[in-house]
């Protein structure tokens, strides 16, 4: 049997895809196999040592340690795109929410609650105070263009703007799925410098963090809009504040409030709604089951965030080893199978940063438990499973 722990509520139809007759799944288990997780912080919990793999029910994993998990050999895995339709409507929101002033336009409408007849009156003297453009033949820049970003392009072709993005680490199948209306271009500022809106889809790290800046926000038109539905600290707080005081930025919409931003002029600030939606939740606790229990069973690695995807279909006993990626490791790897009389039928090994995953379909001679200390006491290996 596995245990798997919840740290947070995940959804029903999440759990239940674990096969009762393998897998124990509560929020008490003390020692588990894999962890499912929401947005429960993580950064000061003790790891056990038979803890395999932590599956995060969404796209962000600032709230775990990504890179101490893969020094103890734990996969940590996100859900991409799983809640992409649900931000994506949100930043469509947005879009209408930055340019209409509808979120002052709410807030002022209660105000003529006791005007008796006058409403009338009131409402079309008031009105003009939140006119606002609408988005048609509008541009709309896009920074990132993932499982979000591409939605986001052609809904909004399909709202009648020109769409202009980037994305260095645009795939071919990604490429596929954009409207041919949208234009990819090159580099960050040849977005800033044409749109009208801007909205960033990409992930937070020490390169990201702050890139939103008054560097970047000088090079792009008066007026512009910007909206951060990805990440709170993609965005430089007085940069932004300056620039939405001096008439630059003319709305800010964002879905991370702070303390500094909550009530600023021109800011449209909302509870962190992006992934709230039951379908979202639900799509994200079902992705996470699977993807854990693909690895824990099969070996297999799909959307991990610190480790190297490897899938692989093995005839006979299957060796999968995390170890850091380094020189000369494989070669180890293998004549310690070798010295072992073990056949290697086929194998892979993947990178990813400082960390690689080597999978081996081990034919003939069984793996026994003194060959696999010896794998796992090679320099640079971190873990070693054998799944029979």
């Amino acid at each position: 049997m596995y245990n798997i722990q919840t740290l947070n509520k995940i959804a029903s139809c999440g759990t239940d895809v674990f096969d009762k007759a393998k897998y124990t799944v509560a929020d008490t288990q003390a020692n588990p196999d894999a962890i499912m997780v929401r947005s429960a912080a993580m950064h000061d919990m003790e790891f056990g040592s038979n803890l395999l793999a932590i599956a995060r029910a969404g796209a962000g994993v600032n709230n775990i340690p990504v890179e101490k998990c893969a020094e103890q050999g734990i996969c940590v895995f996100n859900t991409p795109g799983a809640n992409a339709n649900a931000v994506k409507e949100l930043v469509i929101a947005g879009l209408l929410l930055s340019s209409r002033k509808l979120a002052d336009a709410l807030a002022w409408v209660p105000s003529l609650k006791n005007e008796g007849d006058q409403v009338g009156k009131l409402v079309e003297k008031g009105k003009s105070q939140f006119a606002g453009p609408e988005i048609q033949g509008k541009t709309l820049g896009i920074i990132g263009l993932g499982a979000i970003g591409i939605l986001v392009a052609n809904a909004a072709v399909s709202l009648g703007m020109k769409v202009v993005g980037t994305d260095p680490f645009l795939s071919v199948n990604a490429a596929l799925k954009l409207s041919r209306k949208v234009s990819v271009v090159p580099s960050q500022k040849e977005v800033f410098e044409c749109c009208d809106y801007l909205t960033i889809h990409v992930p937070f790290n020490a390169d990201t963090k702050g890139f939103i800046n008054g560097e970047a926000i000088s090079t792009m038109k008066d007026g512009v809009r910007i909206l951060n539905f990805a990440r709170g600290e993609l965005v430089d707080t007085p940069s932004i504040l300056s620039a939405l005081e001096s008439g630059k930025v003319a709305c800010y919409v964002t879905d991370f409030p702070s303390a500094e931003v909550i009530g600023a002029k021109n800011v449209v600030a909302l509870p962190h709604l992006g992934a709230s939606t039951p379908e979202s939740e639900d799509n994200c606790a079902v992705m996470a089951a699977e993807e854990l229990i693909d690895y824990i069973e099969n070996g297999n690695i799909r959307n991990s965030v610190n480790l190297p995807n490897a899938e692989m279909v093995a005839t006979g006993e299957k060796i999968c080893i995390i170890h850091k990626n380094v020189p000369d490791t494989i070669s180890k790897i293998t004549s310690t199978l070798g010295a072992a009389g073990i056949n290697i039928e086929n194998m892979i090994s993947n990178s990813k940063k400082d960390f690689a995953y080597t999978v081996i379909d081990a034919t003939g001679k069984s793996v026994d438990a003194d060959t696999e200390s010896k794998l796992a006491s090679v320099e640079n290996v971190i873990r070693v499973r054998v799944i029979r």
